[in-house]
């Protein structure tokens, strides 16, 4: 499965758990980390916690190893490492505190509109 696939089955599973704002960022030159971040939030702990669940259960249905998940207790932002993509699964407070799309302004937006 190609790393486009692997994007799209996180943004749906997202998407199943009603994440709100779903944004995904092509860092393909310009970051060594991922070829794409997922950045979404959810409006309670419960609900962030859900999202970062069903990402790992999708992923895991179709043979990716989940290499990390940081944050999941604390439920305010939760990585999630699946490889090529890196799922940042913000509380809706802290993700305009942080930012992301604005730290990482210069990476494309990919078009994620018919899977969200």
């Amino acid at each position: 499965m190609s790393d486009k696939n692997l994007l799209l089955t996180a943004v749906k599973a997202a998407d199943d758990k009603r994440a709100e704002n779903i944004i995904a960022l092509n860092m393909k030159g310009i970051s060594l980390i991922a070829d794409y971040f997922l950045i979404c939030h959810g409006n309670s702990d419960k609900q962030v916690q859900a999202i970062a669940k069903e990402m790992k259960e999708k992923a895991h249905e179709l043979g990716y190893e989940v290499k990390r998940m940081e944050g999941f207790d604390e439920a305010r932002w939760i990585l999630v490492d699946l490889g090529d993509v890196v799922a940042h699964i913000f509380h809706r407070d802290e993700r305009s505190y942080y930012n992301l799309e604005r730290l990482w302004g210069d990476a494309p937006i990919e078009n994620i509109q018919e899977q969200a």
